[in-house]
């Protein structure tokens, strides 16, 4: 019969071959931060110029599929949850995209 040590060491490798450990440990990392996180102390409102900041992060991290990271910058900036329309963004930075592969 398997130890509980054994039986952990084979879930901790199932887990991270699976590619699950990692997300559990940063979906419990954004639930513990949301939990502290003060809600009587209010945040400043979003400027402008912060709000297209965030949304060039936010559009890196979902890019190189740091989906949690992103979750937690979301919640934590007061960023909208739906991503900025991307026509707008390059409007605003005066940007242009070029058309084979969608880049800014």
């Amino acid at each position: 019969m398997a130890t509980v040590a054994e039986l952990k060491a084979v879930l901790k490798d199932t887990l991270e071959k699976r590619g699950v450990l990692g997300l559990l440990k940063a979906r419990i990392r954004a639930e513990v931060f949301s939990a502290l996180d003060d809600e009587s102390e209010p945040r400043p409102p979003l400027s402008h110029e912060n709000l297209l900041i965030n949304e060039l992060i936010r559009e890196y991290l979902e890019f190189n599929k740091y989906k949690y990271t992103a979750s937690v910058l979301i919640s934590e900036s007061g960023q909208p949850v739906v991503p900025l329309d991307r026509q707008f963004l390059i409007r605003e930075l005066n940007a242009f995209e070029e058309s084979k592969d969608n880049t800014i």
